[in-house]
């Protein structure tokens, strides 16, 4: 019987410095592979290639992923900085629309740090630039320097509501994760429930109020050491079990709100 199948949102690379690809790391595909138990698809995030609505017939469910590039401020109504970084417009204009017609339809995504970003965004919600240089809070960027299992290291807790969305999917109220980011939530958006933070306040995990389907987004790299790693399991898994059960209704939507 064929895997449901995941489109991963791929993001826009000069590989060698000079040649241009759509690209995804490989642990979003062996994630998604190993751990949800279905196909992985990298999807050229760039809608001269794509619709939305190609997409929304193709895949079973989405994995926005995270990426070097910021979600462009004119998409919550702010002016460009040079501390928002650098951006990816084509990837702006297919994976915003995408996520609110997910939302529309019950079908299930799953959210990764700049992917937890752009959920806020597509939902009216707005980003601080660089947490790290507001009050109290500390350094979430990846480490410069190290290996690639100290840069994944998990480096703080985040704690999530009692009883919410998120203790339920995990049976625990806090667990221990890696920070790989600079950007974060400034306004939440309209539905966007902040279920999860960091122990300096900043917001960790969210998903959708009233969403039909699964919307669960998390600012952390949970797609390192998926299948080890219990927090990343518990997520992973739980999305492929969402998506198989988008795939067995079809279009059908969703009768029990996440």
């Amino acid at each position: 019987m064929a895997r449901p199948v995941v489109g991963i949102i791929g993001n826009s690379y000069l590989l060698n410095d000079q040649y241009p690809v759509h690209a995804g790391g490989q642990m979003n595909s062996d994630a998604i592979a190993e751990v949800s138990g279905c196909m992985p698809l990298i999807i050229p995030s760039d809608p001269r290639h794509v619709s939305v609505e190609e997409l929304l017939a193709t895949c079973d469910g989405f994995l926005f992923t995270g990426g070097r590039p910021n979600v462009h401020p004119e998409e919550y109504g702010e002016a460009e900085t040079l501390a928002h970084g650098d951006f990816d417009r084509a990837r702006d204009a297919i994976a915003l629309p995408l996520i609110r017609a997910c939302v529309d339809r019950g079908q299930p995504f799953f959210g990764v740090c700049r992917g937890f970003q752009e959920v806020n965004v597509a939902m009216g919600g707005s980003l601080y630039p660089e947490i790290r240089e507001l009050p109290g809070r500390m350094n979430h960027r990846m480490p410069p320097d190290g290996t690639i299992e100290e840069k994944f290291e998990l480096r703080h807790d985040v704690t999530f509501s009692e009883g919410g969305v998120f203790h339920g999917l995990m049976g625990s109220v806090k667990v221990r994760t890696n920070t790989l980011h600079g950007q974060g939530i400034k306004d939440a958006g309209a539905r966007i429930v902040i279920d999860g933070y960091a122990d300096d306040g900043t917001p960790e995990a969210i998903y959708v109020q009233g969403a039909t389907g699964f919307t669960l987004a998390v600012q952390w790299h949970p797609e390192w050491n998926a299948d080890a790693d219990p927090v990343s399991h518990a997520l992973f898994s739980g999305f492929g079990d969402a998506v198989r059960d988008w795939a067995a209704r079809g279009d059908v939507p969703a009768l029990k709100a996440v």
